[in-house]
C-alpha cells in the first residue's frame, strides 16, 4: 500500500536555485504537508538558501532544526497555553494577539501583519505603526512588516499592492512579502524598505515534469454487470475489472475539482467506483488497458494536499 512521489532530483534542485536567485533575499516557506515532500525533508534544502524558515503555525515548530530561525506565519491563537520556542518570530495582527502573548508571559521577536486585499489576517495599514509601538512597549522586538496578497492577479499586481501599503509603513523595518515572484526586483526600486520575498509553492514546486505521483495496484477483480461493490454497494454497469490501488483519503487524495477521477494508466483516465477511502481507492476498467497487481498508476493531485508514503529521488 503506497503513494509514491518520484522526483527528478537534478531538475528540481536547479529549479529551486533558479527561483532563489531570481527573487533575491528570501524567506523560504515550509508549512502544511511540506508541499508534498514533507516538512522535515525540506529543511536541509532550506539551509542551503537561508538561515531562517517560515512555518504555518506554532505546531509546526517541532520540525525546524535549531540551526534555522523559524518565522510563524499564523497568529498563535488563544488555544496555545505556553510560550513557543524562544527564537521563534511570531506574527501579530491586532491588540488581541499582543494581549494573549502577555497572558503567556512571552516576549518574542515579532512581525506585524498588515491587511491585504485578501482580507484575512492583519491590521489596517493606517494603524500598523501604532500596533508596532504597542508591541515594543510590551517588550517585543518588531523585526518586520508582513504582507500577504491574494493569489488572484499577477506578480506585478501583488507588488503594486505591497508598494501601496508600504507608503504607510515606517521604512526602518523590512517588508516580508508573498506572491511577488519576479516582480521583487521592480518593487525594490519603488520603495525604501528592504524587501524579503516569502515563497513556498513557487520555490518548491516547478513544472510538473519534475515530480510525479504513483499508487501501486494491490488487487484486481473481474466483476459482472449489475454487481455491487465498495463501501456503499455501488453498482457496476458493465462487465468490468475492479482495481484496488494503495492510496486514498488518508493521503489527501480526492476527486479533481470537476469531479473527475485523478487516476491514469497507459495514458487513459480510470474511473473510480467510489470516492477514495482511507488507504485504498477502487477503480473500474471496462474497455481500457487494465493494470495488473504490482503495476503503478499515475495520480493527478495538487502537491500541496497530498502526503506520500515514500519519496524517490532519481
Amino acid at each position: 500500500m503506497t503513494l509514491r512521489l518520484a522526483v527528478d532530483s537534478a531538475a528540481w534542485q536547479s529549479h529551486v536555485r533558479r527561483v532563489a536567485d531570481q527573487v533575491g533575499e528570501i524567506l523560504p516557506v515550509v508549512k502544511g504537508n511540506g508541499y508534498g515532500f514533507g516538512r522535515t525533508a525540506l529543511m536541509p534544502h532550506v539551509a542551503q538558501l537561508a538561515a531562517h524558515v517560515a512555518v504555518g503555525s506554532v505546531y509546526e515548530l517541532a520540525e525546524v532544526p535549531t540551526t534555522l530561525r523559524p518565522f510563524v506565519l499564523t497568529p498563535i491563537g488563544m488555544a496555545v497555553d505556553s510560550s513557543p520556542r524562544a527564537d521563534a518570530v511570531l506574527t501579530v495582527t491586532n491588540q488581541h494577539d499582543l494581549a494573549h502573548l502577555t497572558r503567556l508571559g512571552a516576549q518574542h521577536d515579532v512581525v506585524v501583519k498588515v491587511r491585504s486585499a485578501m482580507q484575512r489576517f492583519g491590521v489596517d495599514a493606517s494603524e500598523a505603526n501604532s500596533l508596532r509601538s504597542t508591541a515594543e512597549g510590551a517588550g517585543h522586538r518588531v523585526v518586520g512588516w508582513s504582507v500577504h496578497p491574494p493569489l488572484v492577479g499577477t506578480d506585478d499586481d501583488h507588488a503594486d499592492e505591497v508598494a501601496l501599503l508600504a507608503a504607510s509603513l515606517s521604512n526602518d523595518l523590512p517588508i516580508f512579502a508573498s506572491h511577488i515572484g519576479a516582480a521583487a526586483a521592480r518593487l525594490r526600486t519603488r520603495i525604501q524598505h528592504r524587501v524579503v520575498v516569502r515563497t513556498g509553492t513557487s520555490l518548491w514546486l516547478g513544472d510538473k515534469s519534475m515530480v510525479a505521483l504513483h499508487a501501486d495496484v494491490l488487487a484486481v477483480r473481474a466483476v459482472k454487470a449489475g454487481s455491487a461493490a465498495g463501501y456503499r454497494g455501488s453498482r457496476v454497469d458493465g462487465d468490468s475489472h475492479i482495481v484496488m490501488v494503495g492510496c486514498g483519503s488518508s493521503h489527501g487524495v480526492a476527486a479533481l475539482d470537476d469531479g473527475r477521477s485523478p487516476f491514469h494508466f497507459a495514458k487513459q483516465r480510470l474511473a473510480m467506483l467510489e470516492a477514495p477511502h482511507m488507504h485504498t481507492t477502487m477503480l473500474v476498467t471496462t474497455n481500457q488497458p487494465c493494470p495488473r497487481v504490482g503495476d503503478w498508476v499515475d495520480v493527478q493531485q495538487p502537491m500541496t494536499r497530498v502526503t506520500p508514503d515514500v519519496t524517490v529521488w532519481s
